[in-house]
């Protein structure tokens, strides 16, 4: 073999071999989560809401952490507490990184959950979390927006109904970006993995 028939094998091994690393980067398969990947969706990307302590909050006032954002009512009798004390749970479970993990609480029942009645809420979970409310006017757009369903079922009194709310979690990065959607029941195990992932 003559040297340039040398060169030109060792240049085509090249090529081959640099396509061959192209191809296997492009195939690399993105990090799998147990919840629903929301990543690069176009709702819910940020919110003006006051807190349980009378603060205005955005999406942008959690940079660095995981923010999990769910939506209920404090007179909710299983979904809202059950999703609340698995977060509390997951908060446990993450060790020094608890502290990355945002909590919130977002009312569809403005009318009732008064900001001292949500602080209580949120203190039976971790005084850590917040409960968020705005107007049951600008409730309806922030609904839409989140693509969250509630609805009023009336009861026996005029103060004793109860709400038909959507049940999940909306998950974003420590970038403020939208990611995931973990429904209700899924378990607090399979969250504090894709939580895990994301604070990496």
């Amino acid at each position: 073999m003559n040297k340039r028939t040398a060169l030109k094998l060792i240049a085509a091994c090249a090529v081959s071999t640099g396509a061959a690393c192209l191809f296997s980067a492009c195939s690399e398969q993105k990090a799998a989560f147990n919840s629903i990947d929301l990543t690069g969706a176009d709702y819910a990307k940020g919110f003006e809401l006051t807190d349980h302590n009378g603060q205005v909050r955005h999406l942008t006032d959690f940079a660095g952490k995981v923010v999990v954002m769910f939506f209920g009512y404090t007179q909710c009798p299983d979904v809202c507490p059950t999703s609340m004390s698995e977060l509390a749970e997951i908060k446990k479970a993450l060790g020094a990184d608890g502290a990355r993990l945002q909590g919130i609480f977002v009312t569809v029942d403005p009318q009732r959950d008064t900001p001292e009645m949500l602080k209580a809420y949120m203190e039976n979970f971790d005084p850590t979390f917040l409960a968020l409310r705005t107007t049951p006017e600008k409730l309806v757009d922030l609904a839409k927006d989140y693509k969250v369903y509630y609805k009023k079922v009336e009861g026996k009194t005029p103060t004793s109904y109860t709400m038909d709310h959507s049940a999940g979690s909306y998950v974003y990065d420590t970038k403020g970006q939208l990611r995931l959607f973990t429904r209700y029941g899924s378990g607090a195990k399979l969250l504090t993995a894709d939580i895990q992932q994301l604070l990496k």
